[in-house]
């Protein structure tokens, strides 16, 4: 029987079992989308990343949760990119990967996988505050204390979320969401999630400390989540969050609550705006592919 070699990477971390992990599996050639599904499945992880040789001679990633393929995922690049330079397969500097949506650039500076997102897209909501208090389980004073200078708004630098400031980590660290109403808001607003932060940090150096909620896509509580984070960097430069100059990095702490904890590194005084971060394995062997007959895919 066909065997591929099969790891867990957790991204935007430096510890294993830490940041948040996700699937590989490097030498994916040969493997049809179906059998990439059903190992997906088999890994459970929130996405696998599959690689094999591209058309144009480099690398494809190819992409899929447990419920089948989408298009990008930013934590499952990092995982790959830093794996595929801890094997010594590719070095410092740039590194475009084929994916779904065309080409996707990473950028390896030390041990860090930079990922550019897309045009940056803010938007205030006019939902009201004792709406969304009450998806996330919050006293609404805790959002309206920090309202007056930061809005409740729509952003994204490739995917929506619903960006939520709130003004103490012990309010953050107390939500109590109710993730059928954080479903029904992000159908609502054609959003991946909610992103709910504080400027009130754990680490003296970190920038906000953040938990995001997307039943949406089957995710009940996000460790950390690389694609909000370039979101919240819009919005931040946006709404004119710091005293004077944007700062040229930041970083956001993520995952404390769900005993996963990571931090991503975001520079976003220019565009793209790029988050960054860590990566490290945390599991690896082989995983067994039995051939798939056409009329054992069953389709509903």
């Amino acid at each position: 029987m066909d065997t591929r070699r099969a790891f867990l990477v957790d991204a935007f971390a430096t510890d294993p079992l830490s940041g948040n992990p996700a699937g590989l599996v490097p030498d994916a050639e040969g493997l049809s989308t179906e059998v990439m599904a059903a190992i997906a499945r088999e890994l459970h992880a929130s996405e696998t990343a599959f690689l094999t040789p591209s058309d144009s001679g480099g690398r494809r990633i190819r992409y899929f949760t447990p419920a089948g393929e989408i298009d990008l995922c930013g934590h499952a690049t990092v995982a790959a990119v830093a794996w595929l330079a801890e094997e010594g397969r590719i070095g410092e500097g740039t590194h475009t990967f084929e994916t779904n949506v065309g080409p996707l650039e990473t950028e390896l500076d030390d041990e860090t996988v930079w990922l550019d997102g897309e045009v940056a897209e803010v938007t205030r909501t006019d939902l009201g505050y004792d709406r969304i208090a009450s998806a996330l389980g919050a006293d609404p004073a805790t959002l309206t204390d920090i309202g007056a200078d930061l809005p409740l708004a729509v952003a994204s630098t490739g995917l929506k979320y619903l960006v939520v400031p709130m003004n103490f980590l012990q309010a953050l660290s107390g939500l109590e969401p109710d993730l059928k109403a954080i479903d029904d808001l992000s159908a609502e607003l054609d959003v991946t999630g909610v992103y709910a932060f504080t400027f009130d940090t754990l680490d003296g150096d970190s920038t906000l400390h953040a938990r995001m909620f997307a039943p949406r896509v089957g995710i009940e509580e996000d460790p950390v989540t690389g694609t909000a984070s370039g979101a919240v960097a819009a919005y931040l430069r946006e709404f004119g969050a710091f005293d004077g100059e944007f700062p040229d990095e930041m970083a956001f702490e993520q995952g404390h609550f769900v005993d996963r904890p990571g931090r991503i590194r975001v520079r976003g005084r220019t565009d793209p705006i790029a988050v960054g971060g860590q990566a490290v394995t945390a599991l690896h062997g082989r995983i067994a592919v039995p051939a798939f007959e056409d009329d054992e895919i069953i389709e509903v």
